[in-house]
């Protein structure tokens, strides 16, 4: 046997042990989280993603480059910085997130995230005028017909909520929900794009570990961890089904 007939026989032997991958791992979608510090991650979203058969990765924006595409579903998570910073990678991802809304992909930003979405759309973001941290109740803007998601929570409900800074809503965008201090709370562009001011995702170690790294809000809002701590295990629940549920929503 020639030499290059016996590497071709052992290419055909060796492939023939190789498996197909698996159809779940064949088939599942690409979802991205952008995040802004290591300790604000997708929390409660992640299981949310995964059950729905996506593939979910993290990336850290200010140290990483953006990828070249939008990926399947996008997640633009928290952090302490403002969208108004000069720093360069702010303007890149606010451009990022455009072309990703205007692709028509599932977007989800919390906090920062929203207002970075809203800022990208052509709203405004500003000092707040309360710093508003933990529990916090906020009214549904919308009936059911109007959204498939918030329309069928209850009038009022209680978030978990970390932030200085409020946004005006975008052109083109309804509000979802509103609370005393902030009149956009929740806002929805399109049928894909939710923009959410409070967190819905954050687990007990993410409370834990904004208590740790924001000591100065901590402070500033008059409270404590512990109390934080505790009146997150009341709250967390019902973030957590509505999570799933705008998951769920936009992952059909």
């Amino acid at each position: 046997m020639h030499e290059r007939e016996k590497r071709a026989s052992s290419l055909v032997i060796a492939t023939s042990f190789l498996s197909p991958l698996p159809q779940s791992v064949a088939t599942m979608k690409q979802a991205l989280c952008l995040q802004h510090v290591p300790f604000e991650g997708p929390g409660a979203f992640r299981q949310a993603l995964e059950k729905r058969q996506y593939q979910l990765d993290t990336l850290l924006v200010p140290q990483r480059e953006l990828p070249a595409t939008p990926p399947d579903f996008l997640l633009v998570m928290g952090g302490p910085m403002s969208v108004n910073d000069s720093d360069p990678w702010i303007e890149k991802e606010q451009k990022f997130i455009r072309h990703a809304i205007e692709a028509d992909i599932p977007v989800v930003g919390v906090c920062l995230g929203s207002q970075f979405m809203a800022k990208a759309l052509g709203g405004q973001v500003h000092p707040g005028p309360r710093l508003e941290i933990g529990p916090v109740p906020v009214t549904r803007a919308v009936e059911e017909d109007a959204d498939a998601v918030f329309g069928t929570f209850p009038r009022e409900f209680t978030v978990f909520e970390w932030h200085g800074e409020g946004l005006t809503l975008p052109p083109g965008a309804c509000v979802l929900a509103s609370s005393e201090s902030y009149p956009v709370q929740a806002f929805r562009y399109g049928d894909r794009a939710y923009g959410l001011l409070f967190h819905v995702e954050l687990e007990l170690d993410g409370v834990e570990a904004l208590c740790r790294e924001c000591v100065t809000d901590v402070q500033r809002a008059e409270t404590s961890s512990e109390a934080l701590l505790a009146s997150a295990k009341t709250v967390l629940p019902e973030c957590h089904r509505l999570a799933d549920r705008l998951i769920a929503h936009l992952a059909t």
